[in-house]
């Protein structure tokens, strides 16, 4: 066997696929076309739409199948695709993100019992006074390296 015969073996296959959604054309291996297709009744849904789909489900407020979140998630891909393109960019970019703010302002909110990063006490610490600690320059990676 060659080198060229041995890598073309090693290659897993792959299969291009268009989002039910978006139509995004993607190469992915036919394990996980199959795992998509299962997770969305039989469509396959790019990663992108994927995600959105799951913030459907989070903003619903009740409990919504997943089959009704991708609809709900297609209606306003096609919608958005039938507006046609935009005469000014600028609009465009600017009633993007307002929808976007809007979205984001309406999706409920996760609390946290926690902070996401711990905090030091100053006694755990070790330090005085409450001052923080700063990190000492020690020299110039350049004037190393260029010896």
């Amino acid at each position: 066997m060659s080198g060229g015969e041995a890598a073309a073996e090693a290659r897993p296959e792959v299969v291009s696929v268009a989002c039910a959604c978006c139509g995004l054309t993607e190469e992915c291996t036919p394990a996980y076309v199959k795992a998509v297709r299962e997770r969305f009744g039989g469509r396959w849904v790019c990663g992108l739409c994927g995600e959105a789909v799951e913030d459907e489900i989070g903003r619903a407020g009740r409990w919504i199948s997943t089959e009704e979140a991708l609809s709900r998630h297609m209606s306003f891909s096609e919608s958005f695709r039938a507006a046609g393109p935009p005469l000014d960019t600028g609009e465009n970019m600017i009633a993007a993100m307002r929808q976007l703010l809007r979205r984001s302002l309406d999706s409920p909110r996760a609390t946290r019992s926690s902070p996401s990063s711990p905090r030091r006490s100053v006694e755990e610490d070790g330090s005085s006074g409450g001052a923080r600690r700063s990190l000492a320059r020690s020299g110039s990676y350049l004037s190393t390296a260029a010896r």
